[in-house]
């Protein structure tokens, strides 16, 4: 192990927030990938009395909705949901920015830069959720689609990052000498300048992760989510026309998707953190 891992390993356990980011992002990933196969129901069966409280029946240790789905096989397949379309977006935006912002910070000042800039500012005018409904909502709303959607919002803030750690990189010393002895500009963008910006890109994905999932929560939460597949933020639309009588069914699902949230923002703090950036600023501290 390089000293480096050594340390950073050393101030992530030292952190006790990010260890439990960790174990809440773990045992969500263990019930996304292993759940639905230990899932006592599939999550569309009506299987049970509608409106059971969880405890009532020991069979549906979590109850069941207003239609007579077990809500326990519910909350199993929306987990993977909400991880399938959050790490594909945020993979989708991180990959798409770092290509913008190479681009741009290797032709900075060029017609090219200031064109890709004026592109990233006119999509971060837009709010992300606004613009993942209007896209959305112009085609069938699919897993395809809500991934595209939110990624369409996120990848501006990536290109702005790599864009100036590109442009900070450009005037280090070992960069400089990487060109004076013929090394070519595509050659130094992949092999020093984006290794380099790996740090605050790992803190990104995962702050976009989050974002991701809760974006998913709303379209579903509005009725634009996928139809075939069970999420979260449906189950929580589902129930919230019995909020006064039974409120768990709307309350269930809303818990889920905090406590994933808040383990990913916990997470990636504690990651930033130990590498010495700040998740806020997204700057490196010296």
């Amino acid at each position: 192990m390089s000293p480096s891992v050594r340390y950073f390993c050393q101030r992530f356990r030292r952190n006790r927030g990010a260890l439990l980011g960790l174990a809440i992002v773990t045992l969500a990933l263990s019930l996304a990938f292993f759940g639905p196969l230990l899932s006592p129901h599939g999550p569309w069966a009506i299987v049970a009395e509608p409106g059971l409280w969880p405890g009532q029946d020991w069979r549906y240790p979590l109850g069941s909705d207003n239609l007579g789905r077990d809500i326990l096989s519910g909350l199993l397949h929306g987990c993977r949901t909400s991880f399938a379309i959050g790490i594909s977006a945020a993979l989708l935006a991180v990959v798409s920015g770092t290509l913008v912002g190479l681009y741009a910070g290797q032709h900075a000042g060029s017609w090219q830069d200031n064109l890709l800039m004026r592109l990233v500012e006119v999509f971060q005018s837009v709010p992300s959720l606004l613009l993942a409904m209007v896209v959305v909502a112009l085609f069938q709303p699919s897993m395809i689609t809500l991934i595209l959607a939110i990624a369409l919002g996120a990848w501006p803030d990536i290109a702005r990052l790599v864009r100036q750690e590109t442009l900070r990189l450009r005037r280090s010393d070992f960069v400089v000498l990487c060109s004076t002895f013929g090394m070519s500009p595509g050659r130094i963008l992949l092999t020093q300048i984006l290794p380099n910006c790996s740090a605050p890109l790992l803190v990104m994905l995962s702050v976009l992760m989050a974002s991701s999932i809760l974006i998913e929560a709303g379209l579903s939460f509005l009725g634009l989510g996928d139809p075939s597949a069970v999420s979260w933020g449906g189950m929580v639309a589902a129930g919230r026309d019995l909020l006064q009588t039974h409120w768990y069914q709307s309350l269930l699902p809303g818990l889920a998707i905090l406590l994933l949230v808040c383990g990913i923002s916990l997470l990636s703090e504690g990651i930033g953190e130990s590498l010495g950036i700040d998740p806020r600023s997204r700057e490196v501290r010296s």
